[in-house]
């Protein structure tokens, strides 16, 4: 066993202690987050502005601080990149990460001080969690590769601007440089493309034992060193062990993964944004993401059911119970206040608190009161790869209500095969039945009759990769949304056909 390997049992073994603490004691680290929070912002602008000095109790920030979202808080955001000092938080922020969603525009995320080193923290922490369970750490001698942003940096009145990916990248710790790949001058290349074939070039030959990215795009990486070599991932690199992932729900993508690598290998799932660092799995058996609630971010929680009520009830820790969907909102070190993340989640556990992605408050299907969200198509597809044996690369869901006359609308699953079920009658069938196993809102629509099946549109191969390549979004954190309540997204997949 090498020096770093020891090394990394002995800090794994500290830093599990330490999780164990906060995490047996929610309530009151939850609630020294929150004074922490508004204890040192009370002197900013947004703090004078909500009256922060008179602030003693949860009831008292519900009652003068709102839920918003990147628009409400954006008149402060715009004189935080302007280069104005105290806004949110105290001073400037560190860094502005820039990032943009698909149907979306560009935001501009604070980093400061504070809360960077969270984000670093936590993904290292994830990794020790692992080892410390498993006893696995040889892989921490082989090389490693994180799918990510340019690290190359743009300058905004003062604030560098980046990638959340790209300015993590320049934090990266001393021990894990000489293991970490692509190289500096590969992870610059701008074209999605050329830089995944500059990475299989500069891979392909070395020991890879981890391997980190948002599967979508890892899935691409994947497809193109067994072009490149004739091989498995996993006989490529025989001591692949670990993949590090977050941004979507695996599941969809895991039958392909192991196809493409020949084999299963353990994973870890995290829960990063440019918001925060909210959760990471901290146990291979244990169902949900362990949320971090040690680290600079007070969480609030609603009900999905009535976010869109006036005044819908903010749920601290202490309230919330597992397998309701809710909507997240945070408070942060970073000067993000009441802030909706726009994610939907659910407990799985409340002993300690973790959590599964549930999906996107904005991305939900309810043309008909149905109110289908991601976490159920992705349940539903999965049990219907499994029942027939077949295996995709992405979809989406989108509703259709332009239909001939005398005929029902409909869901449309838009579906990149690898290779397209025989019988896909059948197909539909046990996905409508799972969908409706999943929501009984839409269970009761197609047996009332105001909905008919959902139907299958067969897409040709990269139709996902083209669309995102049209949209100037191929590659980096960018991701399709696994459903959505119009038919932009389809509409463009359709034109694709043509």
């Amino acid at each position: 066993m090498s020096l770093k390997s020891t090394a990394s049992k002995i800090l794994a073994k500290k830093v599990v202690r330490d999780i164990r603490k906060w995490s047996t004691s929610p309530k009151k680290t939850q609630k020294k987050v929150f004074r922490s929070l508004i204890k040192k912002a009370s002197s900013t602008r947004f703090g004078r502005d909500h009256d922060f000095s008179n602030i003693r109790s949860h009831a008292d920030y519900v009652q003068r601080v709102p839920i918003r979202d990147y628009e409400g808080l954006r008149r402060y955001i715009d004189e935080m990149v302007e280069g104005k000092t105290d806004i949110l938080w105290p001073d400037k922020p560190l860094y502005i990460a820039k990032t943009s969603g698909t149907t979306s525009g560009v935001k501009y995320i604070p980093l400061t001080k504070e809360s960077l080193p969270y984000h670093t923290q936590a993904a290292r922490n994830a990794i020790l969690c692992y080892i410390h369970e498993t006893g696995n750490s040889a892989f921490v001698d082989g090389k490693m590769i994180f799918l990510q942003g340019s690290p190359e940096l743009a300058e905004k009145n003062g604030i560098k601007v980046g990638r959340l990916s790209g300015i993590v990248a320049h934090y990266v710790p001393k021990y894990l440089q000489k293991n970490r790949l692509p190289s500096w001058k590969t992870n610059c290349i701008a074209d999605w493309e050329q830089k995944v074939d500059a990475i299989v070039a500069e891979t392909r030959d070395e020991d890879m034992t981890v391997i980190s990215g948002i599967p979508s795009w890892v899935q691409m990486y994947f497809e193109k060193l067994k072009k490149a070599s004739g091989k498995h991932v996993g006989d490529l690199f025989k001591n692949f062990s670990l993949f590090i992932y977050g941004g979507v729900n695996y599941e969809p993508y895991r039958a392909k993964f192991e196809a493409l690598i020949g084999r299963k290998v353990d994973s870890i799932e995290l829960y990063p944004a440019s918001e925060g660092f909210f959760a990471f799995q901290d146990k291979q058996q244990e169902s949900g993401m362990l949320l971090l609630l040690d680290s600079g971010i007070f969480y609030e929680f609603v009900e999905a059911d009535r976010f869109f009520e006036e005044n819908p009830p903010r749920l601290t820790i202490s309230e919330v119970a597992t397998g309701v969907n809710y909507v997240m909102i945070i408070s942060t070190n970073a000067g993000l206040w009441a802030y909706n993340l726009g994610d939907t989640v659910q407990f799985t556990s409340t002993k300690p608190y973790r959590v599964i992605v549930s999906g996107r408050i904005k991305h939900f299907i309810s043309a008909f009161g149905e109110h289908v969200i991601g976490k159920e198509v992705e349940e539903a597809m999965q049990t219907t790869m499994e029942e027939h044996g077949f295996l995709i690369s992405e979809f989406t869901v989108a509703p259709q209500t332009t239909v001939a006359e005398g005929e029902l609308p409909y869901h449309e699953w838009l579906i990149e095969f690898e290779s397209p079920p025989k019988e896909m009658t059948k197909v539909e069938t046990t996905l409508d039945n799972a969908l409706q196993q999943q929501n009984s809102y839409y269970a009761d629509l197609i047996q009332g009759k105001v909905l008919q099946r959902l139907k299958i549109t067969i897409l040709k191969r990269h139709s996902f990769t083209n669309l995102m390549k049209e949209k100037g979004k191929l590659g980096g954190q960018n991701k399709i949304p696994r459903l959505a309540n119009d038919r932009e997204i389809a509409d463009a997949l359709h034109r694709l056909q043509a």
